[in-house]
């Protein structure tokens, strides 16, 4: 034998014993500092992870998302209050947040994939969680800047990788540590439990965050609720819903239950249900700047609740459809429906699709589509448009038809954005032939005017069907479901 490897085969034999006994003697949750790292020393390849530790809001954890090649780490240890999301744990990708277009690929069984939609960058996101060059139904990107080095798994369903996360041989890839909810960190098995924002992890138990106030005030017409899924992975697409009621009433609670609600948590997104100004507290355009400004919120908060910046819909029916079509034309262009002092200026507003239900998109002509259109049940009782005592009156301040109003009427025309939009999502459009509040015409001029500029909605027209009938949640809410599944890969 050498003396080089004589002198390295005592030195082994000289420090074994310490690195055994150092090893073995690693906390199984250790306390660490502020910004939800992880607790303990790092997880080796193939190592033991840390079994949990306190929190110093939420509790005892117990174990997270299993590695690959080695037992589960724990969500977290000890974390900092503040709502501050983990270290390491930002959801842009280096190579920035979409800005509005819808990804290519298919779009499922009756769709047609929008052709002005802009792509991630990167390839396609793997489906089956492996590093090889597969890519999920929709092709969504790989963030730029990202290794799956060998034996590294990521998320399956086109989740998302943090950039810069480099996946080490037979480890699991985490963006770094747990995430905090509006400062409370979560306690697994609690009311609020943990989720790791790391891309290839899972959520745990079904959670419902109510009442977060996106812009900055006490108003509760400011506020969103979210609710994650149980068991999903990450991160999570968002369904953003938006209710309706004429732009006077209605309450984000309402989009929280029935079969859409359900089946959207069911597929693994996310969903959150937004309030926002109603007429009678300001006039327009502050209800569609509040639903702006919760999107941005969102966005600007996707890491601490382990939502895809990259994978944003808005869904909303009647008046809610009206504002799920304005974050869709408007989402890459500065328009009257921007307020920065709403809070997180810069931040992107955009959607990846729009699912739109009998909601109102250019309300000069709604009268007159109507007059040329009558609905069978209502031929001439019809909801009335033009007057100051209308829905869209009361929230412009004044009839349709006059002078004071011409310039808000002018803006409020969604149609008009199209033409300027430089990328636009998947649209899904669903109205009655037998609508006596929105006439059906409307939907039909929202996908004319799509077409125009090469993108394609999906439209569906239902046969005698009346506004907010119980078929649109009974018959679209599955196949507009599939259609999102499509664009977003689960």
């Amino acid at each position: 034998m050498s003396t080089k490897y004589k002198d390295t085969s005592i030195l082994t034999l000289v420090l074994a014993p310490w690195l055994l006994y150092a090893c073995s003697n690693v906390s199984s949750g250790g306390v660490h500092g502020g910004g939800g790292g992880r607790g303990g020393s790092a997880l080796a390849s193939g190592g033991t992870a840390e079994s949990g530790g306190t929190t110093s809001n939420g509790g005892q954890r117990t174990g997270g998302a299993t590695a690959s090649g080695g037992n589960a780490p724990s969500s977290g240890g000890q974390t900092s209050t503040g709502g501050a999301p983990a270290s390491g744990g930002s959801a842009p990708s280096s190579g920035g947040q979409r800005t509005g277009g819808a990804s290519a690929g298919s779009a499922g069984t009756g769709a047609t994939t929008m052709t002005g939609g802009s792509n991630n960058t990167g390839g396609g996101t793997p489906s089956g969680g492996t590093t090889e060059a597969s890519s999920s139904s929709g092709g969504l990107g790989l963030d730029s800047g990202v290794n799956a080095a060998t034996g590294g798994s990521i998320g399956s369903g086109g989740a998302r990788l943090d950039g810069g996360v480099d996946a080490a041989l037979g480890g699991s890839i985490s963006s770094g540590g747990s995430r905090l909810d509006a400062g409370v960190d979560r306690a697994t098995g609690g009311s609020d439990a943990s989720t790791s924002t790391g891309a290839g992890g899972k959520t745990g138990a079904a959670q419902t965050i109510k009442n977060i106030n996106y812009a900055g005030t006490s108003s509760a017409s400011q506020t969103l609720d979210l609710l994650l899924p149980a068991n999903a992975l990450l991160p999570l697409p968002l369904v953003v819903r938006i209710h309706g009621g004429g732009f006077s009433s209605g309450d984000k609670a309402g989009e929280e239950t029935g079969t859409a609600a359900s089946g959207i948590l069911a597929k693994g997104y996310a969903l959150a249900s937004v309030n926002y100004r109603l007429s009678g507290q300001a006039l327009f355009p502050a209800g569609v700047q509040d639903v702006k400004a919760a999107v941005r919120w969102l966005r600007a908060h996707s890491a601490e609740y382990g939502l895809d910046s990259d994978r944003f819909a808005s869904w909303g029916e009647s008046a809610g459809g009206y504002m799920a079509v304005m974050l869709g034309v408007t989402g890459d262009q500065t328009t009257v429906f921007d307020d920065d002092s709403l809070g997180n200026p810069g931040v992107s507003s955009a959607v990846a699709a729009v699912v739109d239900w009998y909601g109102p998109v250019d309300l000069a002509i709604m009268d007159s589509q109507q007059t040329a259109h009558p609905p069978a049940s209502c031929p001439s009782s019809w909801l009335q448009h033009t007057p100051a005592t209308s829905p869209e009156g009361t929230w412009l301040g004044g009839a349709l038809n006059t002078a004071a109003v011409s310039a808000k009427l002018t803006q409020a025309n969604l149609i008009a954005y199209i033409a300027t939009a430089k990328s636009l999502p998947f649209f899904i459009i669903a109205q009655g032939d037998d609508d006596c509040q929105v006439p059906w015409g409307q939907s039909q001029e929202l996908a004319d005017a799509l077409a125009k500029v090469g993108n394609t909605a999906n439209l569906t027209i239902l046969a005698g069907a009346g506004h907010a009938d119980a078929r649109f949640e009974s018959t679209q809410s599955a196949p507009d479901l599939t259609l999102l599944g499509s664009l977003f890969g689960r």
